[in-house]
């Protein structure tokens, strides 16, 4: 059929450069913030080893990086996909209560530190927060129960 995309195996490479070309035209940056949100919120679920097949993933470092770089991201999502900022955010809390979880309900401020002292975290806070900034996290869900991603095994997709 005619316009159909050619087997990348009979394209040479330069027919291959350009059909790369032709595809990044397409892309926009908003796109690609997107889903990296979407790709560290389940990366960070993935990480809390709490989902079964996952317990040997266990990293809570990660989890955090993941929880504290979708916030940071948070000013340029309410800019560019205000729509998502609702969904975003509630896929940030759950991951945020699993975190939590996964520590055994210990607040992140309060486990050992590098130098050994321990801070306990204000109430509320989960220890994602930065300094200085005021909790967001929408109203607390039901008591324990899992997310809809957790419950369906599926990935989390905003919007859908």
């Amino acid at each position: 059929m005619a316009g159909d995309i050619p087997d990348p195996g009979q394209l040479s490479e330069e027919q291959l450069r350009a059909a790369y070309e032709q595809e990044i035209k397409r892309v926009r940056v908003e796109h690609v913030l997107l889903e990296n949100v979407v790709t560290m919120v389940n990366l960070g679920m993935r990480r809390t080893g709490l989902m079964p097949g996952t317990e040997d993933e266990r990293d809570l470092g990660q989890v955090q990086l993941a929880i504290e770089s979708v916030r940071a991201l948070m000013p340029q999502i309410e800019q560019i996909a205000p729509q998502q900022v609702s969904p975003i955010r509630d896929a940030v809390s759950q991951l945020q209560m699993a975190f939590v979880q996964a520590q055994g309900g210990q607040p992140a401020d309060a486990a050992p530190r590098a130098g050994g002292e321990s801070t306990p975290a204000p109430p509320g806070a989960g220890g994602t927060e930065p300094a200085g900034t005021p909790s967001q996290d929408p109203e607390p869900s039901q008591s324990g129960e899992p997310g809809p991603a957790q419950r369906s095994g599926r990935l989390w997709v905003p919007g859908q």
